[in-house]
Formats: structure tokens, sequence, C-alpha cells
């Protein structure tokens, strides 16, 4: 029986496949697959979805919130969008729209048309951080506690292999400052990391 060729095309294939997907509906500013990824990359950034700026750009964490994260990972611009060192998957990869309180969750349906297809092409990655609930959810399982911060203040029990993180929002400025552990005991440690996988 031969082979199904969707299951056996490159990723660069199945990216473009992702970049042409249009299977939510209702999208405010309507569809537009946000993502990068190359075969060698060693880091997986696993987030929440494209908020607005990002739709607009077309880049992924191009804004406040895309600072913040480099400056926790210690790299700068061309570095973090070297798509052979560093891969975005957010959990949807549309813009989803807002709320009175900020973004809406990731669509659903993205992550289970996509996501374990994607993941199997990125056979080098060594280093997957989980960026918020939603993200923490399909990566952790099981092994999340009850809360976020929880989660992100049990990180030793994932590393080296994968990261929990908050949000780099500065809607999280709050968080920040009420969870110093983070910034004294994680940042370094994830400097550290990334520095030996992409240096």
């Amino acid at each position: 029986m031969p082979l199904d060729p969707s299951q056996n095309s490159g990723l660069p294939d199945l990216l473009a496949k992702v970049r042409a997907c249009a299977i939510c509906e209702g999208l405010p500013l309507g569809p537009k697959p946000i993502l990068q990824a190359g075969s060698k990359a060693r880091i997986l950034i696993a987030g929440q979805a494209p908020g607005k700026k990002a739709h607009e750009r077309g880049i992924p964490f191009d804004d406040a919130s895309g600072d913040r994260l480099r400056q926790w990972l210690g790299v700068d611009r061309d570095t973090f969008y070297d798509t052979e060192k560093i891969a975005v998957l957010p959990m949807g990869f549309c813009f989803p729209g807002t709320s009175k309180n900020g973004d809406l969750p990731p669509r659903a349906e993205c992550a289970p048309a996509w996501r374990d297809k994607l993941l199997a092409k990125l056979e080098s990655v060594d280093l997957t951080i989980v960026i918020g609930q939603y993200a923490q959810d399909w990566h952790l399982g099981d092994r999340r506690s009850k809360s976020l911060t929880e989660t992100v203040a049990n990180w030793r029990a994932f590393w080296p292999e994968v990261l929990p993180l908050p949000h780099p929002s500065p809607r999280n400025q709050r968080w920040f400052k009420q969870n110093p552990f983070f910034e004294e005991e994680i940042l370094p440690e994830l400097q550290g990391r990334v520095g030996e996988l992409i240096g």
C-alpha cells in the first residue's frame, strides 16, 4: 500500500500548508498563520497565539512581549528570527481577536490539525520553552501544577529539556514583581542553556 504523500513531506512543504490554512472561521482579521521553524532549530518556543501587532507585521513576537522574551533568552533579534536556531510554534497560529481582558485564547481547531505533524519534523529541538497556560496544558499535560505560578515555580522538574514560563506580556508586570524567584533563579539558567544550544 503506497504511503500517503502528506505523511512523507518535508518541513518546508508542511510549513507551506500551514501558512495556507484557513480552518478557523470568523477570525476578526481573517486567517494569517504566523510561525517559524527550521529543521536544525534546537530551541522551540511554544506560545499562545499571535497578537494584533504580530498579525499586522506577519512576524511572531514582534512587539513588547517579544522584546521581553528576547531579554529573557539573552538573544538579539537576528538570533531570535534565525529559523535554524529557534522555532516559534504558538498553540494557535492566527490572531484570535480580543476581549475586555486582552487577547482571546488560541483557537481550538489549530493544535489538533497541525501541532503533532510539525513537532515530528523538529527533530533537533533540545529545549522547549512553554509559555502560558494553554501551551503548558498541551506540552505538560498531567505534569503541570494547579496554577501557572506553581508550574513555573516547579521548573526544575522539567529542566533542562522543557521550561514553563509566564507570558512576557507587559500585562504580567505585577506577576513578575510578586515572583522574584523567576528573575533570580530561572533567567540565569535559561540564558546559560540558550547560550549552550545556539552560541
